[in-house]
């Protein structure tokens, strides 16, 4: 999953693998694995991502309490760095609304140059999960879920944003499938929130639906900030 695998190892990694391969007590060491990718720049899905990974490897899925431990370093960590207008919503992975508006600009413009419109050629897929209420950490697992679902499903070739607590947004062509694309997103959502223990803290059935698109860009970003939760 890393895009340059060397990236991976730290030396908080060894306590942790060590703690896990020995059936030990590895809060600890999973709060400071927690802490190291967040002053790495790593976003808390890669890293929960990272700890799943580690557990099934051993045959097992991680405890509660060491998805707590990591998530709460990874806080820790994250608190400590000052980011400066950054399009990157930590908790998801995924760009931020600010991003998905600019991306529709560039949509409405190509839109107008062609003759046509953005309603004939787009759709927006809207998606939340939202249970509330929620503790603040089984949120960040529930959002790390989500944005990898998302990316799994629509890659890189689709425009997509974190808008909020439990709510994102997809820019999708209407040459695509959507009805496959939105059972395969609600199945990818569904597999990773089971494992990673936040299936309580999620919608079910998760919410996907089309959302018609306004006839000017200014009317699309009021959409985006109607379909935003804070």
């Amino acid at each position: 999953m890393w895009l340059r695998p060397g990236d991976w190892y730290h030396p908080a990694v060894e306590p942790l693998a060590h703690a896990v391969a020995a059936g030990e007590a590895a809060l600890v060491a999973a709060e400071d694995l927690g802490r190291a990718r967040a002053e790495a720049g790593v976003g808390v899905g890669e890293a929960i991502d990272d700890l799943v990974c580690l557990y099934r490897a051993s045959g097992t899925d991680p405890p509660v309490d060491v998805l707590r431990a990591l998530a709460a370093g990874w806080a820790d960590g994250q608190a400590g760095l000052v980011v400066f207008g950054s399009v990157v919503d930590p908790t998801t992975g995924l760009p931020t609304g600010a991003y998905l508006g600019q991306r529709l600009a560039e949509t409405y413009a190509t839109a107008a140059r062609e003759g046509t419109t953005v309603r004939t050629t787009h759709a927006l897929t809207a998606v939340d999960v939202a249970v509330e209420p929620v503790p603040a950490l089984l949120q960040a697992a529930r959002s790390a879920a989500v944005g990898a679902a998302l990316r799994a499903v629509h890659g890189t070739s689709e425009p997509m944003a974190a808008l909020g607590n439990g709510v994102a947004a997809v820019l999708t062509a209407r040459t695509k499938d959507l009805a496959a694309q939105t059972a395969r997103l609600r199945a990818e959502i569904t597999a990773r929130v089971v494992p990673m223990q936040v299936s309580a803290a999620t919608r079910h059935p998760v919410r996907i639906w089309q959302v018609l698109l306004p006839a000017t860009h200014p009317e699309a970003l009021t959409l985006l900030r109607r379909l935003a939760r804070p």
